[in-house]
């Protein structure tokens, strides 16, 4: 009798191996014994499938059918109503609605003076009800004469959070992300004059959930995303939006100390920093002037197909609505600086081209609104990393042409 392959059912070992019945290459049903084809040969503990059956093709043609809410405008009017549209849309869609507002209750619990000139405050705000966010302020002894007096400095992935943007090079696993990704902006921002605020992001060094509350290396430095992703959205809730209201926060806090002009804030972020720079940029305009780092790509090819990325990039319905280039459309006409990388790995397999793509739909807004000077996109050699020599082109936007 003849034995469908795909009925069959195997009892493992409790180590996963094969039981000695089918060691020899072949399987027993009953009483009945069939041979292993060769479309069966796999690692040895399971078989080897021929044709897989996938839905990212279909997804994808779902992906081109989507962009309901693209920028098209063509004079100042429509480009100020298609912003004021769109950033309600998104501001929904990521869950800002749902946020939960509360005093600040803002504590200093140390002053220290990490090197000569430059003195660093650690700083602990309420941003929900129960919810707290550990911040280092770098303040420099001599100030620069920029319009803005102050940045957000934001931290990515693999940064151990607020830790790698100070430049806290004393914690040895710190030090390597240092060294690897020119991670250490923040107080390379505090050494041009910037008061400088690094704040540890939902999930990141001493906001990380459960499972990465530990002092081995890679959990110290890595972030808890996919746990609030999945915690936050069947509430309504995203990772990206509850970053955004967080610095929305912060904001309001630099306001309540009354100590720098507040009047506009720069804000810098590689990676997933520079994710959370692009849409804090998008939906406040108290930030001035931005300097995106190691993400600014369409969404296709560096999202969707390459899928594995981190959940705080996904924001349920976002893709049909708006492409990466729409939000950095809702920057203009402030000044902005887009920094990529030729062989990053995230700009997906068309690499820059990818970039590009989105750079011109941005640039439609700048051209609009006659700034298109403000938008400024550098680009590098290598890999996934930020280049500490921005940081100069960054301190000579003018944000008070806008």
């Amino acid at each position: 009798m003849a034995v469908p392959t795909c009925c069959y059912k195997i009892k493992f070992n409790s180590d996963g191996s094969y039981p000695p019945h089918l060691r020899n290459g072949s399987v027993t049903v009953g009483s009945h014994q069939t041979k292993r084809s060769a479309g069966m040969e796999g690692t040895g503990n399971t078989i080897k499938i021929e044709q897989y059956y996938t839905s990212i093709e279909h997804l994808k043609k779902k992906f081109d059918e989507g962009r309901k809410s693209k920028f098209t405008g063509k004079t100042q009017e429509e480009f100020e109503s298609w912003k004021a549209n769109t950033r309600e849309l998104l501001k929904k869609l990521i869950g800002l609605d749902k946020m939960e507002s509360c005093d600040l209750e803002a504590r200093t619990v140390e002053i220290i003076q990490p090197e000569e000139g430059i003195t660093r405050e650690k700083v602990i705000i309420q941003v929900e009800p129960g919810v707290y966010m550990p911040i280092f302020i770098l303040i420099p002894d001599e100030k620069n004469e920029d319009q803005i007096s102050y940045c957000l400095a934001l931290p990515g992935h693999t940064g151990a959070g607020k830790y790698s943007i100070a430049g806290c090079a004393e914690i040895p696993a710190v030090a390597e992300r240092i060294e690897q990704f020119d991670y250490d902006y923040g107080l390379r921002l505090a050494r041009l004059g910037y008061v400088t605020l690094c704040p540890d992001i939902r999930g990141f060094g001493e906001r990380r959930e459960e499972a990465l509350q530990s002092d081995d290396d890679m959990s110290f430095v890595s972030g808890s995303c996919f746990h609030l992703a999945h915690m936050a959205e069947p509430l309504g809730q995203t990772v990206i939006g509850m970053n955004v209201w967080d610095m929305m926060c912060l904001l309001n806090y630099i306001e309540t100390r009354g100590e720098w002009k507040s009047d506009k804030v720069g804000c810098v972020g590689f990676s997933g920093g520079g994710l959370l720079t692009l849409w804090l940029s998008a939906l406040d305009d108290r930030i001035g002037k931005s300097l995106i780092s190691g993400y600014l790509y369409g969404y296709k090819d560096s999202l969707l197909e390459l899928n594995g990325n981190c959940s705080c990039n996904y924001v349920p319905h976002l893709w049909e609505y708006v492409d990466m280039g729409d939000i950095a459309a809702m920057l203009a006409p402030r000044p902005v600086i887009i920094q990529s990388c030729k062989e990053d790995h995230l700009n997906g397999k068309r690499g820059l081209e990818n970039v590009r793509e989105q750079l011109e739909i941005m640039k439609q807004a700048y051209c609009v609104l006659n700034k298109e000077g403000q938008m400024i996109h550098d680009v590098r050699e290598g890999g996934h990393s930020f280049h500490h020599a921005v940081l100069e082109g960054f301190t000579k936007l003018d944000s008070s042409r806008t």
